[in-house]
C-alpha cells in the first residue's frame, strides 16, 4: 500500500537538507582549523580513503540495480541503504580533509586539464543535484509507492554513478600532484 502521507512529511526536510548540505559543505570547505587556533596536522591520509569510498558506492549502485531486476528486493535496500551511508561517510571526510588541508591545484597541462576541469564541474555539479534526487528515491521506497521509485530510480542511478566514479576519475588525477 502506497504511504503517500510519508512523502508529503519528507519534503521539507528534503528541500532543506538539499539546500543545507551544499552551504555547509561550501562554508566548510574555505574554513581552516588552523585559522582559529587549532593546531591540527593535514588529514592527508583520507583522499585515498574517501576515494575508495566513492568506488565501493559505484559498485554497490550496479549491484543494487542488478539484485532488483533479479527481484531481490531486500538485497537492494540493504546495498542502497549502504550506498547512501557510504556517501554521507565521504561527505565528512572530504569535509575533513580540507578543513585541514590547502586545496591541491591540478598540475597537468594541455589538453587533460581541461579534461580534468570538465570532469571536475560535472562532478561538483551532479553532486549537488543528486542530493535531493536521492533523497526523493529513498522516500518514496520507504512509503512503497514503488512506481513513483522507480521512475525516477532511472535517473537517479546513473547520474549518482557518474558521481560516485568520477569522484575516483578525479582523484587518480589530482593524486599525483598532493603534497606529502
Amino acid at each position: 500500500m502506497v504511504d503517500n502521507s510519508l512523502e508529503k512529511k519528507y519534503n521539507k526536510l528534503i528541500i532543506a537538507v538539499s539546500i543545507v548540505v551544499p552551504l555547509v559543505v561550501a562554508i566548510l570547505f574555505g574554513v581552516k582549523l588552523k585559522d582559529f587556533g587549532f593546531d591540527v596536522e593535514p588529514l592527508s591520509f583520507l583522499p585515498p580513503i574517501y576515494a575508495t569510498t566513492n568506488g565501493f558506492t559505484a559498485v554497490l549502485l550496479v549491484a543494487a540495480v542488478i539484485a532488483i531486476k533479479n527481484g531481490n528486493r531486500k538485497l537492494h535496500e540493504r546495498l542502497m541503504t549502504t550506498a547512501i551511508t557510504l556517501s554521507v561517510a565521504f561527505l565528512v571526510m572530504y569535509v575533513a580533509y580540507h578543513m585541514t588541508a590547502d586545496s591541491t591545484k591540478f598540475g597537468g597541462e594541455g589538453t587533460i586539464k581541461y579534461v580534468y576541469f570538465f570532469i571536475l564541474i560535472t562532478h561538483i555539479v551532479l553532486s549537488i543535484a543528486i542530493i535531493p534526487m536521492v533523497l526523493i528515491t529513498y522516500v518514496r521506497a520507504l512509503s512503497k509507492n514503488f512506481d513513483k521509485h522507480k521512475k525516477i530510480a532511472r535517473i537517479t542511478f546513473p547520474i549518482w554513478l557518474y558521481v560516485a566514479v568520477t569522484g575516483v576519475v578525479v582523484y587518480l588525477m589530482i593524486s599525483p600532484y598532493y603534497v606529502h
